[in-house]
């Protein structure tokens, strides 16, 4: 298999850490691959007409993309078991969708105001995508920390990736002020060995 990479993508991390918890990194050939939506760069158009990573090339049908399609079809393919059984699983689920949501609006942040020329830049609208990301931030925070707490699954592994890249590209906005319980927990999970192996590079 061979997967479209780029060491800063926190999407790409949430499939490098299933990828290292399940012992199988060394199944996966790294692409590099860059670019945003002013400039495909490197992205792979002709494998994801979305021109977006991560995407996994197969040797056995057509490349995968999205996150959470790669991430389910890497736990079934290598037997991860990061999906749980239903009832748990629709949990893991919408936590994982909430921290795709949350770097989701901190990438067009990213975008927003350092990709996008000056004069066209909106603080506003990046002001309205971080709003997005303190609502989640507090829903992890109130609702979410039980099922945190528990065992291993996707819901853990995106919510990692999120914050991690909300360390990495939005550090003065302090995420952690008004989260102690999601800061603690994030503390310890950011130490796992393949937490550790991932941290997003520019």
């Amino acid at each position: 298999m061979k997967l479209y990479h780029s060491p800063a993508s926190p999407f790409v991390r949430k499939v490098m850490v299933l990828l290292h918890e399940a012992g199988a990194a060394d199944r996966v050939t790294l692409i590099p691959a860059s670019g945003h939506p002013l400039d495909p760069g490197t992205m792979p158009v002709d494998r994801n007409p979305l021109g977006k990573i991560p995407a996994l090339e197969r040797e056995d049908g057509p490349t995968l993309y999205d996150s959470r399609v790669i991430t389910r079809y890497l736990d079934e393919t290598l037997q991860a078991g990061l999906y749980p059984a239903a009832p748990r699983l629709w949990d893991t689920l919408v936590i994982e969708a909430t921290a795709d949501g949350i770097a989701e609006a901190a990438v067009l942040m990213r975008y927003e105001m350092h990709v996008r020329p000056e004069p066209a830049r909106s603080p506003a609208w990046a002001e309205a995508q971080w709003q997005k990301i303190a609502r989640a931030l507090t829903a992890l925070e109130q609702r979410w920390m039980s099922h945190l707490s528990g065992p291993l699954d996707m819901g853990k592994v995106a919510v990692g990736a999120a914050l991690g890249y909300l360390d990495f590209r939005q550090a003065e906005r302090d995420w952690r002020a008004g989260h102690p319980g999601l800061a603690a927990w994030y503390a310890a999970f950011a130490a796992r060995p393949a937490m550790q192996a991932t941290a997003p590079k520019a």
